[in-house]
């Protein structure tokens, strides 16, 4: 069985964004049971974590001995067995693949930078000039993505982990109305977002910071 390695709590900023949500969703989506490792405060820095994810992150699955770290990894990973995730014929594979890749490289690569103004440096003096040219890039490539998903349900003909993985990218602009508010983008994360096995995926995130919150509070 495979067992996912994930935090016990994190800080209600981050409680549904962390990218142990793309692995848990990939599993419910592929019918794949599951058992999860919670991480308590200062377990990413023990030596024994460290072995596994070498900069103490989540998510990281063991299975039979295989050790893999990096959301997009896993969940291609899991997508290889599952016709739900991947389509069998190489054309529908090399797809999910190139989708997968593009919502790490062409999208949240360029939404980070929008997270840590906003969340780690909000006031300070250089961001009133830097903050407006970081949320026009992403727009910029919002805008791409758009033009692809105009009169589309999904990426290619039906969902996959191509799907998977880039609205788990767009749940970080949460915060924002660049996605929500956006006329394409908005009703295409508001699909994916209604799929069961997400919000199975979502509540199983959620439950643990629920239950350790008032010990993390009192720590």
């Amino acid at each position: 069985m495979i067992t996912l390695y994930a935090f016990k709590w994190v800080p209600p900023f981050a409680q549904g964004l962390v990218r142990d949500l793309r692995v848990r969703w990939a599993l419910e989506e592929a019918g794949v049971p599951y058992a999860t490792r919670l991480l308590g405060l200062g377990d990413q820095d023990q030596p024994e974590y460290r072995a596994i994810q070498p900069w103490g992150q989540v998510p990281a699955i063991e299975e039979d001995g295989l050790v893999l770290f990096e959301s997009g990894a896993i969940v291609l990973h899991i997508a290889e067995r599952s016709e739900a995730l991947m389509p069998r014929d190489p054309a529908g594979r090399a797809k999910t693949v190139q989708w997968v890749t593009a919502s790490l490289d062409s999208v949240d690569a360029y939404i980070g930078p929008l997270a840590d103004i906003d969340l780690f440096h909000a006031g300070e003096a250089w961001t009133a000039e830097r903050r407006p040219q970081v949320v026009e890039t992403i727009r910029r490539r919002l805008d791409g993505l758009a033009r692809r998903l105009d009169g589309r349900e999904h990426l290619e003909d039906r969902f996959t982990a191509g799907d998977l993985m880039m609205a788990t990218v767009l749940r970080g602009l949460r915060d924002t109305d660049l996605v929500t508010g956006h006329p394409v983008l908005g009703p295409y994360l508001a699909r994916c977002e209604a799929r069961p096995a997400f919000g199975r995926a979502l509540e199983a995130q959620l439950a643990p910071f629920r239950e350790n919150e008032p010990a993390m509070e009192n720590a």
